[in-house]
C-alpha cells in the first residue's frame, strides 16, 4: 500500500516539475499599465501648427470738424448722392469742397463739407507784396473791386450751375404739381417722405419750379429712376420711380418742362413719388404746391 502511494506521489511530482519547465520557457507578457498621472505630449509637426497672423488696426478717421455745423461723418450704407440729398446740395459740389477723386468711395467715419465752404482767405486777408512779384501793367488797366464782390458766386464758393438765390427770397417760389395724377399717399415724415402720385406709364412728369439738374440716374436705392433738381440755396426736389429720365445733370430747366416719364421702377406699382426737401430736410409738398 506504501509503494502504491509513494508510486503516485512520484507521478504527480514528475507531472508538476513538467508543467513548470514549460511555463519557463516562455516570456510572461504583463497587462499595460496607464499612468493617469502623466500627460503625453504628442510630437506637433509643422502642418498641425495654426499660424495667428497680426490683425492690421481698423484706420479711426479723426477731423477737427466732425460734428460741426456744415459738416457730416459719413455712415455704413451712405453715398455722396444719398448725403447730398439729405443736406440739399448738389453731390458734384460735395466732390469739388471735400476734393474726393473717386465719388463712388467713400469711408466710414469720414467727414464730409456739406456747406458752401467760406470767403477763402486769399479773398479776405491781404498780403504784402513784394517788388519781384509785381507785374507791370498800363495805368488805368486796374480797378478795386467793388465792395459786394465778397457775396459774389465765385467768391463764396457757389457756382454759376447752381441757381442761387437770396436769403429772403428762396421761399418765394412759384409751384406746380408735377403730374396731374391722384395722390396715392400721403407725406408722412417716417414712412413717406413725399407725395405718391397715381398715373400711367409714359404720362409725363413735370418740372415743380425752374431750377437745375443736380441728379439723373438710378443709384440710389428705392428711388428707382431719379431725377433731382436744385431750385435756390435751399430747395430741392426729387422724382422718383420713372420708365424714362429726359433730362440730364447740370441742365437748367423751367416749370412745367418734362423732366421723365412715369413708372415703375424699384417700385410695387407705376406711380411717381415726389418730394420737396428744405435745406434737405423733407416737408410736406401739400403745403406748397397748389390747391386743385
Amino acid at each position: 500500500m506504501s509503494g502504491f502511494v509513494r508510486s503516485g506521489l512520484g507521478c504527480l511530482g514528475l507531472a508538476l516539475a513538467v508543467v513548470l519547465s514549460g511555463c519557463g520557457s516562455k516570456a510572461l507578457t504583463r497587462a499595460p499599465v496607464e499612468d493617469r498621472g502623466a500627460t503625453v505630449v504628442s510630437p506637433v509637426t509643422p502642418a498641425t501648427v495654426a499660424v495667428t497672423k497680426p490683425v492690421a488696426p481698423v484706420p479711426v478717421v479723426v477731423s477737427d470738424n466732425a460734428g460741426k455745423s456744415g459738416y457730416y461723418t459719413v455712415k455704413p450704407g451712405d453715398t455722396l448722392i444719398r448725403i447730398g440729398l439729405d443736406n440739399g446740395q448738389s453731390h458734384r459740389d460735395l466732390v469739388r469742397w471735400n476734393n474726393i477723386e473717386n465719388p463712388n468711395k467713400i469711408e466710414v467715419g469720414q467727414v464730409l463739407r456739406v456747406a458752401p465752404p467760406a470767403v477763402p482767405e486769399t479773398a479776405a486777408t491781404t498780403k504784402p507784396v513784394t517788388s519781384s512779384s509785381v507785374a507791370a501793367a498800363p495805368i488805368g488797366s486796374i480797378v478795386s473791386a467793388p465792395a459786394k464782390a465778397a457775396s459774389s458766386p465765385a467768391v463764396t464758393g457757389q457756382t454759376a450751375s447752381t441757381p442761387v438765390a437770396s436769403a429772403s427770397g428762396d421761399d418765394d417760389l412759384s409751384w406746380i404739381w408735377p403730374s396731374g395724377g391722384a395722390v396715392l399717399a400721403g407725406f408722412d415724415e417716417v414712412k413717406n417722405k413725399g407725395l405718391d402720385l397715381g398715373g400711367a406709364a409714359g404720362d409725363p412728369v413735370l418740372a415743380a419750379a425752374d431750377g437745375r439738374v443736380v441728379y439723373a440716374g438710378a443709384g440710389l436705392r428705392g428711388y428707382g429712376n431719379l431725377v433731382i433738381l436744385k431750385h435756390n440755396a435751399t430747395y430741392l426736389t426729387a422724382y422718383a420711380h420713372n420708365q424714362a429720365l429726359m433730362v440730364k445733370e447740370d441742365q437748367a430747366v423751367k416749370k412745367g418742362q418734362k423732366i421723365a416719364e412715369m413708372g415703375n421702377s424699384d417700385a410695387d406699382r407705376v406711380k411717381l413719388h415726389f418730394e420737396v426737401r428744405r435745406q434737405g430736410k423733407p416737408v410736406d409738398p401739400a403745403k406748397y404746391l397748389p390747391a386743385r
